[in-house]
């Protein structure tokens, strides 16, 4: 009986969550992932109802070199602005109520299915920022992987920032350098409205459905997700990308060099933060300070795992495995190395 069709908690789904003596059982989340771009993230409240407005420098006035007699020519500064929107994530869990209040463990009920939206919408929003393009579906965010896509610097400004690891496939993937801050790159929220993921519980609520031509009701326990959220890259050059990574080849000797092009990634990064801290200050040109945020170098677990191995080689002095509050962190050159598993292995050639 198909009346809510495959989103319908069943019976079958209520007793595969029973331990032997008919509690609730703790679930093995074993399609959970590590997305670790979301706890560097830093968010910013927009400045606009759908997102944010971002001006940045375009180009600089220039001086003249001038004689006696001569007039010096008038110059100016020129800016531009550029708009992210925010998009909205939302879904609804909705449960039978007579199947919840089985065995009277409805909140604990609950709780598991509640567990199980969080890191869908976690895993959804973690892809989001990586490959979600706004262009192509305007209801989804702007991700990093269309603003640094092609290394073709006659293409876009962003491909100075793009390095070719060679690969030639479609086995490709990508570590991302990224320096989160107020002034670099950053998370954003709507103004006005509440940074995160909201969670609200609707009570009990009665579910129109329809089997065949007839109109039926069902009573049912209603939960409510939303994640209004976007990203900003507010000055490009502090993000930088090195793709085409083939990853059936790091086995091999053919093997794209990881460690030489994540040299040239973070020398691209004008002012980098040092080491994992939160926070680096460089002088800004009021003679004040600027925070450029917190730095972070982003790949799957498939990079991460040669990464590691290679952090074992005693020659190497730059990769290092280091303990930071209390974690073992992989780290090159003092930035932290962070696993997101939403970072395919499966990625076209960038060209």
């Amino acid at each position: 009986m198909a009346i809510l069709g495959g989103t319908a908690l069943t019976y079958g789904d209520w007793a595969k969550r029973l331990d032997p003596e008919g509690k609730i059982d703790i679930v093995v989340e074993i399609l959970s992932q590590t997305n670790e771009q979301l706890d560097d993230m830093l968010v910013v409240e927009g400045n606009l109802p759908t997102g944010h407005q971002t001006t940045i420098r375009t180009g600089l006035p220039s001086a003249t070199w001038r004689l006696l007699n001569q007039g010096v020519a008038p110059t100016k500064s020129t800016t531009a602005q550029i708009t992210d929107a925010c998009g909205m994530l939302e879904t609804y869990s909705d449960i039978d109520v007579a199947l919840a209040e089985l065995n009277g463990n409805t909140t604990e009920f609950r709780m598991s299915e509640d567990l199980a939206f969080l890191e869908g919408m976690n895993q959804q929003y973690s892809s989001a920022t990586i490959y979600s393009n706004a262009l192509q579906t305007p209801s989804q965010i702007m991700g990093l992987a269309p603003r640094y896509s092609t290394v073709n610097v006659l293409s876009a400004q962003t491909a100075n920032n793009v390095i070719d690891a060679g690969g030639t496939g479609s086995t490709n993937t990508s570590i991302w350098v990224v320096v989160w801050g107020p002034n670099t790159v950053h998370g954003i929220f709507p103004k006005g409205q509440i940074a995160g993921l909201q969670h609200r519980d609707l009570g009990e609520q009665t579910l129109y459905t329809a089997v065949g031509s007839t109109q039926t009701q069902l009573q049912v326990y209603r939960t409510h997700y939303k994640w209004m959220s976007g990203i900003t890259v507010r000055d490009w050059r502090y993000a930088v990308r090195i793709c085409n990574i083939d990853v059936t080849q790091l086995l091999t000797g053919n093997a794209a060099n990881l460690i030489n092009a994540l040299i040239r990634a973070l020398d691209r990064i004008p002012t980098l933060p040092a080491g994992s801290g939160p926070v680096q200050k460089t002088d800004a040109p009021d003679g004040g300070q600027m925070s450029m945020g917190r730095a972070a170098i982003y790949c799957n677990r498939v990079i991460r795992t040669y990464l590691d191995i290679q952090a074992t080689n005693k020659t190497n002095v730059l990769l290092r495995v280091d303990e930071f509050a209390g974690k073992v962190v992989t780290s090159f050159r003092g930035i932290p190395v962070r696993t997101v598993d939403s970072i395919l292995s499966t990625e076209a050639r960038v060209v």
